[in-house]
């Protein structure tokens, strides 16, 4: 197990308070130097701000400029990333400047709100988050640009995880996101019984969590800010041995993909429920198709279909992630899985994202080439997807209560 990330929020204020970065800075460090010194392994140190639409209200047109800024003060202040937060549905014109803000940056992330309890599902943000996706995916010769860029529903304030990543305070905060894949790989490797490797991977979770935690409130001692907790999604790395879907077949699926694979990601997202710390973002499965070796296998073979990644985002932690598509799907046809995804996240009341890729001069069944370290190679996805029409053809904004449990 490693720590993916730990996420400084902060309001960095506008215009941009250097100081408040340096104290962000200074606190990553010693954060990081006291996770390493208790054996763990840190990937990458980030910082998560207040909604650039909230920050720069009515400057919207600077945000190209700000987040580049934002770029050049992250490498004098030794963080890695930052995310500057999403676009709101109650600032439409805030979503149209992001494919610029992420063009004119470097290691910046943003996000756009399609659905929010507040405003319910908004068909205005639907669309304008599929063209953002489409716009971006023309950024970079292989749509590497859209790794930046998320498509947010019912997602709260202190995710670490990016790109979902925001704050919505005044009082700087922090939390830890996890690389715990293995975890899961280990708990059912050898386990007899469904419940056997259920309960070692209970165990493990709060072992590191409570670790983790102690940790937290120690630095918190010494620094004014809030530990939001962990999100301890069972995140992976692009080999066997961090695969969450290699996890999945080890519990009895013979390929993720068919049928048994909704039940096994619902088994490891409550296990990561039942474990004993302070929870926050996700908290689960997490299935990002190019971050993970087997899955982005079976992607490849067609076993695993984005339907299927689309249904098990009912029981898992974050929905769909990284998925690989045609370089000429277009805006029209990335709405309606938005709108899928946006239903399933107000319904059943769970924070899901959406990061999608399309790959220019790549159609279904082509091979991706990324070179990057964090991804493993796959296929392009088929999306099944025709443009909305008739009632869901405006631009209009819907509730959808969330389901009732009790039938009595």
């Amino acid at each position: 197990m490693k720590i993916r990330s730990i996420t400084y929020f902060c309001n960095p204020i506008y215009p941009l308070d250097e100081n408040v970065l340096r104290k962000a800075g200074e606190f990553l460090a010693q954060a990081k130097s006291a996770y390493e010194s208790a054996g763990y392994e840190v990937q990458t140190v980030r910082l998560a701000t207040v909604s650039f639409a909230k920050l720069l209200k009515g400057r919207l047109n600077e945000t190209p400029r700000f987040a580049q800024k934002m770029s050049e003060m992250l490498k004098q202040v030794g963080v890695s990333y930052a995310a500057l937060g999403p676009a709101l549905i109650e600032s439409p014109e805030s979503y149209a400047v992001i494919p610029e803000a992420i063009s004119a940056s470097e290691n910046i992330f943003f996000g756009g709100v399609v659905a929010d309890k507040k405003n319910g599902i908004s068909l205005q943000a639907i669309k304008a988050c599929a063209r953002i996706i489409q716009q971006c995916s023309t950024i970079e010769k292989n749509g590497f640009a859209n790794l930046n860029f998320a498509a947010l529903a019912n997602v709260k304030a202190g995710a670490p995880f990016f790109p979902a990543a925001y704050h919505d305070g005044d009082v700087a905060a922090f939390a830890i996101a996890t690389e715990a894949a293995d975890l899961a790989v280990q708990a059912f490797s050898n386990a007899k019984t469904l419940e056997d490797g259920r309960k070692n991977l209970i165990s493990e979770i709060t072992k590191h969590g409570q670790a983790l935690t102690r940790i937290a409130q120690s630095l918190i001692t010494n620094y004014q800010l809030l530990f939001k907790g962990i999100d301890f999604s069972l995140a992976p790395f692009p080999d066997d041995s961090h695969s969450l879907g290699n996890a999945v077949e080890k519990m009895g699926i013979s390929k993720i993909g068919l049928h048994g694979s909704l039940a096994a990601a619902a088994i490891l997202t409550e296990a990561v429920d039942r474990a004993d710390f302070p929870h926050t973002g996700f908290s689960g499965f997490m299935q990002p198709v190019l971050e993970d070796s087997v899955l982005a296998k079976r992607a490849a073979e067609g076993t695993l279909t984005i339907k299927d990644a689309l249904l098990y985002s009912a029981v898992c932690g974050t929905g769909l992630d990284t998925i690989p598509l045609p370089g000429d799907t277009t805006a029209e046809q990335i709405a309606p899985l938005l709108l899928d995804l946006s239903a399933l996240a107000m319904r059943l009341d769970k924070p899901l994202t959406a990061r999608l890729m399309p790959i220019p001069d790549k159609q279904a069944g082509d091979v991706t080439e990324f070179d990057f370290g964090f991804f493993a190679n796959s296929k392009v996805m088929r999306l099944e997807s025709e443009d909305l029409s008739g009632a869901f053809s405006g631009n209009e904004s819907f509730h959808l209560s969330a389901r009732k449990n009790d039938l009595s």
